[in-house]
C-alpha cells in the first residue's frame, strides 16, 4: 500500500511558505516599520549604552575617571608637541590656545571614538546579533550614545579649564547644546555607515585608526586652519575645504561658544548651515545605508 500523494507535492519552497504563512527569519522590513521598531527598542539602546560605559573601565583602579583623564592626557601631549615644540599657536594668545586645543581634542575624540566603536558594533557582537531578533541599527546608535555620555563627563573638566583661563559662562555657552546635538546625529550616521562596512570587512577596524588620524591632522585640532595656512602659498579654496569638513565645523562651533577671544572671524561662512547639512546628510544616508543590509548581519 503506498501513501496517498501529499497536497504539497509539486509546490516550490516559496509557494509552500506562502501557503503556510511562513516568512524569512530576519527579513528586512520597510523603512517606516524599521523606524517604529527602533523606537520600540529605545529603552534597550539607552540601557545598553550605559552598561557599556560602566563596563569600559571596570577593570581599572581609577574606574570612570579615565573617561576624563584619557582625552585630557591626549590634550597635554598635543600641547607639549604642537604648542611648545612646533608653536602651532600662531595668532592666538596663551590663554586662548590651551582652551582651543583641549576643546578640539575633546570634540574630535567624540567623533573618533564613535566611528571606532561603530566599525566593530556588528562584527564584535555577533553572539548578540545571532541570538536575538532586534533592529541591528540599535547597536551602532547605542555606541554613539555611549560616546556622547562620555563626552558629557569630559565637559565638566572642560568647563573648569575654560574658567581657569578666563572664559566665563555666558549666553554663548548655550550654543553648545545644538552644536553637540548636530554632531551626535552626524557621528551616528557615520557610525552606521562604517558598521555595515565593518560587518562585511572586519579588517576595516584595523585601517580605521589611520584614516581617523589623517582626518584629525586635517581638521585643525591642534592649530587654527586660517592662521596656519595664511603663511603658506596655497589657494584660498584649500582653506575653505578644510574648514568646511564636518570635524572642523563642529569643533569651531563649540570653540566659538565657549572661548572668550575666539571670534566669529575664525568661523567659515554659513557655519550653522554646514553643521546642519552634514548632520542631515550623514544621519539620513547612514541610516538608510545600514537598513538596506539588515538581512545580512550575523549571517555567513
Amino acid at each position: 500500500m503506498s501513501a496517498p500523494p501529499s497536497a504539497d507535492d509539486g509546490l516550490s519552497p516559496s509557494e509552500l511558505a506562502t501557503k503556510y504563512g511562513l516568512s524569512v527569519s530576519g527579513a528586512r522590513v520597510g523603512l517606516g516599520d524599521y523606524i517604529r521598531q527602533m523606537w520600540g527598542r529605545r529603552h534597550f539602546i539607552l540601557a545598553f549604552s550605559q552598561a557599556k560605559l560602566t563596563a569600559q573601565y571596570s577593570q581599572a583602579k581609577l574606574g570612570q575617571l579615565w573617561q576624563v583623564a584619557t582625552p585630557l592626557l591626549n590634550a597635554l601631549v598635543y600641547y607639549l608637541i604642537f604648542g611648545l615644540l612646533l608653536s602651532t599657536s600662531r595668532g592666538m594668545p596663551h590663554e586662548v590656545f590651551i582652551p582651543f586645543l583641549v576643546t578640539g581634542v575633546f570634540v574630535f575624540t567624540f567623533t573618533q571614538n564613535s566611528v571606532l566603536a561603530g566599525v566593530r558594533s556588528i562584527s564584535g557582537n555577533l553572539g548578540l546579533v545571532r541570538a536575538l531578533h532586534f533592529p541591528r541599527a540599535s547597536l551602532p546608535i547605542s555606541f554613539s550614545l555611549q560616546q556622547l555620555q562620555q563626552l558629557l563627563f569630559s565637559m565638566i573638566v572642560l568647563v573648569v579649564i575654560m574658567v581657569g583661563f578666563g572664559s566665563y559662562p555666558g549666553l554663548s555657552w548655550l550654543l553648545v547644546i545644538p552644536a553637540l546635538a548636530l554632531q551626535f546625529v552626524f557621528n551616528t550616521g557615520l557610525s552606521l555607515i562604517v558598521a555595515r562596512m565593518g560587518a562585511k570587512t572586519p579588517d576595516l577596524a584595523q585601517l580605521m585608526p589611520f584614516v581617523l588620524r589623517t582626518w584629525m591632522y586635517a581638521s585643525g585640532v591642534m592649530f587654527s586652519i586660517p592662521h596656519m595656512l595664511a603663511e603658506k602659498d596655497v589657494p584660498g579654496w584649500v582653506t575653505d575645504v578644510l574648514q568646511w569638513n564636518p570635524a572642523a565645523v563642529y569643533m569651531d562651533l563649540i570653540r566659538y561658544a565657549l572661548i572668550d577671544g575666539y571670534s566669529a572671524s575664525n568661523l567659515p561662512d554659513h557655519v550653522w548651515a554646514f553643521a546642519l547639512g552634514w548632520a542631515v546628510l550623514a544621519g539620513s544616508a547612514g541610516f538608510v545605508y545600514f537598513w538596506k543590509a539588515e538581512e545580512q548581519y550575523g549571517r555567513g
